[in-house]
């Protein structure tokens, strides 16, 4: 009896330890079922985040492109108006006996965006005769520097605080042949830049070409862009031309400031006609002889300047045209940023 009952409480600690034995890997098992649960459920809500993240994103970039196309549109509508205001400005200009251009031109006057189907659009025009033409720092013709014109734009840059030493390397980039000049820049120093490019060796097609040349950053490149055009404007417009162009075009105009102040103020009172009425101005004298001809009271290439606002997107287009006495209009140059 005794030997049966330890008999049997053998067999139930045996039936015991290989019930815990079964036990272990059930409970290990269902860890592991848990743990990869969570782990799925994490992979989902990452893979969820993603896909939410990534439309989002995509639905924005595709908002803003449609609204970047609505402020181009409405950038071309600014353009569209310079048309028609110079072309206004030319019927206008065919009735009068001796046509000019001025800053009281409907085109030169200043005008606010106009609110349009949800954006605005705005416009401004500037004359190409008001710069420097800066092409006719080569002349073509005699195959070498036109030294007067040099003079012009060293008066130029150093009244407005450009470094004079830019020149030589204008005139390299303007010159068709490969030799450098003093401090100037040819086609061995472009040729090393990261990307490389070769220079113009010709007259520039735009004033863009500026941001191309050794030693031009963007800052001085904005501002020379105020002051130098690239259109084929033989004369500068006494109407319209800044004080610091009119002070660079002869040494009497940048020795004596006095004279540039008393162009300024004849023509905000009433706008020169013709050229004959600059040289009649009583301060200038003897001087006017060597400025009336580098002088015109007419501009025939404009810059038609088009913004556009849509939704935060802000579009800018610039079209340079020559106008003709008919009020037609040629297309010289088209960009936008």
């Amino acid at each position: 009896m005794v030997t049966r009952m330890i008999a049997l409480r053998a067999a139930l600690a045996r039936a015991a330890a290989a019930g815990r034995r079964r036990l272990r890997p059930r409970g290990r098992e269902r860890g592991i079922a848990l743990l990869a649960t969570m782990l799925a459920t994490a992979l989902m809500t990452i893979l969820v985040v993603d896909f939410t993240t990534t439309s989002s994103l995509a639905y924005r970039a595709a908002a803003n492109q449609a609204n970047e196309l609505r402020a181009e549109c409405l950038a071309r509508s600014g353009v569209a108006v310079g048309l028609a205001m110079l072309e206004r400005d030319a019927i206008l200009d065919a009735a009068q006996q001796q046509p000019f251009d001025s800053l009281n031109d409907i085109w030169a006057i200043p005008t606010p965006p106009v609110p349009i189907g949800g954006g605005s659009a705005g416009v401004v025009v500037i004359d190409e005769a008001r710069k420097l033409d800066i092409n006719l720092l080569y002349d073509v013709r005699t195959g070498a520097i036109n030294p007067n014109y040099a003079q012009i734009i060293a008066r130029l840059f150093e009244t407005i605080g450009v470094s004079t030493d830019l020149i030589p390397v204008i005139i390299d980039w303007l010159d068709p042949d490969g030799v450098t000049s003093p401090g100037g820049a040819e086609a061995d120093y472009y040729l090393r830049l990261i990307p490389p490019y070769e220079p113009r060796n010709g007259p520039m097609p735009t004033i863009g070409d500026l941001r191309a040349l050794k030693g031009i950053n963007d800052a001085t490149f904005m501002l020379l862009a105020n002051y130098l055009t690239a259109t084929p404007e033989m004369r500068v417009n006494a109407n319209t031309a800044s004080p610091e162009v009119l002070a660079a075009l002869t040494p009497e105009m940048s020795n004596n400031p006095e004279f540039v102040k008393e162009i300024i103020a004849a023509r905000q009172a009433r706008p020169f006609l013709q050229i004959t009425d600059i040289a009649n101005l009583p301060g200038l004298g003897q001087f006017a002889q060597n400025l009336t001809p580098l002088l015109t009271t007419r501009s025939s290439y404009f810059t038609i300047i088009g913004e556009g606002e849509y939704a935060g997107a802000r579009r800018r287009v610039y079209a340079t045209i020559r106008r003709n006495t008919d009020g037609g209009a040629m297309l010289i140059s088209w960009h936008a940023d």
